[in-house]
Parts: C-alpha cells; sequence; structure tokens
C-alpha cells in the first residue's frame, strides 16, 4: 500500500459554507470533471453542462487548482484502494473535528463529477456509505437510472441524490419529479416560482439538497461560464 499524501476532501465553495448556519460543516471531493484526467468522470454529461461546468470557477481558475484536481483523479482510478483508506481516514476526522465545533459533518463526493459511489468498494468490500453508516452524503447526478434507484429507496439510507438537469434530459426530470424525486436546473438571471408545474426552490440559499422537500425543483442562478450558455442547458427564469 502506498501512502498518499495529497489532502483528498476540501471544503469547496462560498455557497457550501454556507450550511454552517444550518449547523453543517460540508466537506466534497473534487476530481477534474469529464475527461479532462485522461479518465472521464461524468459519463452521463451534456455538451452544455461540460461547458458550463463550476471546475473553473473561484479557485478553479488557479493552474495549481486544476493540477490538484487532475491528480486526485488520476490516484482515484490508478490506487483506488490507496485512494479509498485516505479518503475513508480524512472523513473521519472531518467529523471529529466539526464535533468540536458543534456541527455535524456531511459529504459531497462528487463536486465536479458523477462517479456511481455505491458500486465502489475498499479492499474490505465496503462502500464509504457502508463505513460510514451515520454520515449523510450527497450529491447531484445526471444518471436517471440511478436516480430512479434512489426514489424507489435501493440506496443506502445516508446517502442523497438529486437529479440534474441538461438540454437533452427535461422530459426525465419530469418523470423524476412525477416520482417524488428533486431536480436541480440552472435559470438565466431569476428563478420563477414554478418550472413545469412544479414548486421552484432557492438552491443557492444553501448546498444541503438532503433537507429539500420532496418533488420540488431546485432552481440555481447560472454562474460562470454557464452565463454564456446557448446549448439549452440553462433556462429561462419564467413561470411554465
Amino acid at each position: 500500500m502506498t501512502m498518499i499524501k495529497q489532502t483528498l476532501l476540501t471544503v469547496g465553495n462560498a455557497k457550501i459554507s454556507k450550511g454552517e448556519a444550518f449547523g453543517y460543516l460540508t466537506k466534497g471531493l473534487h476530481l477534474a470533471p469529464a475527461n479532462l484526467s485522461g479518465y472521464e468522470v461524468c459519463r452521463w454529461r451534456s455538451k452544455g453542462c461540460t461547458m458550463a461546468c463550476l471546475n473553473t470557477a473561484g479557485r478553479g481558475q488557479m493552474n495549481s487548482v486544476q493540477d490538484s484536481r487532475i491528480a486526485k483523479t488520476k490516484l482515484f482510478f490508478e490506487q483506488r484502494f490507496d485512494f479509498l483508506t485516505k479518503l475513508s481516514k480524512e472523513i473521519t476526522s472531518t467529523i471529529k473535528s466539526a464535533s468540536k465545533k458543534g456541527l455535524q459533518a456531511v459529504f459531497r463526493p462528487n463536486l465536479t463529477s458523477d462517479i456511481a459511489w455505491e458500486d465502489i468498494t475498499n479492499e474490505d468490500g465496503k462502500t464509504i456509505f457502508e463505513k460510514h453508516g451515520s454520515t449523510q452524503f450527497y450529491y447531484y447526478t445526471k444518471s436517471f437510472k440511478r436516480m430512479k434507484t434512489f426514489i424507489d429507496g435501493e440506496l443506502p439510507s445516508n446517502y442523497h441524490l438529486t437529479f440534474s438537469c441538461s438540454e437533452h434530459n427535461e422530459e426525465k426530470c419530469k418523470m423524476v419529479l412525477a416520482m417524488g424525486g428533486n431536480v436541480a436546473v440552472v435559470f438565466r438571471n431569476q428563478l420563477p416560482e414554478t418550472w413545469n408545474g412544479f414548486k421552484v426552490v432557492n438552491g443557492d440559499k444553501s448546498d444541503l439538497r438532503f433537507l429539500d422537500n420532496q418533488g420540488v425543483v431546485v432552481g440555481l442562478i447560472e454562474k460562470g461560464l454557464a452565463k454564456k450558455d446557448l446549448t439549452g442547458f440553462v433556462k429561462e427564469g419564467i413561470n411554465s
């Protein structure tokens, strides 16, 4: 086993930090999205979300940050067990440090990726959800199959998914909402009150998606490169 020295989990962005006001400390895993590292980590991505990816938002503009994310992604694929051992240690230490601050640690293992973590096991055959059974994990996915599995209650109970809308999957989004799942939609300039007849909640208030009511649209205002989107990935902020 090779010791990994690189820190895997980061606090992420300003919105993630907003969770502390609600009593939660979120840390997440920033991998290099799409196939930037030579390995594909967003197999359900669309052209629009690839172009608008928040990978280059904030500190992501720095070469050193990009290099770090690429290095982490290569470690994940090339030293899987070492990576998972280090990840588990960081999760445990984060839980302890959050507890000292009176906060509950929660985790987003896919900040800039869409990996099926329920299929990723360590040498002992356990997933991170099993290894940290009382800890909340959450993220967004564009996989309809995985989202349906989540809605059907077939994923670990400490694992929450929000479906992610693109320029190509609006019909699937409606199906997810009809089944009681939540869908994140990026809007231009303002949030509508409804989208396709479903209530829109402000997803920019915090990143704590596991606290959202069921069957709602999680509205997000476009940021960074998404402001230039012409693919249809960003929706108009009008009631529908």
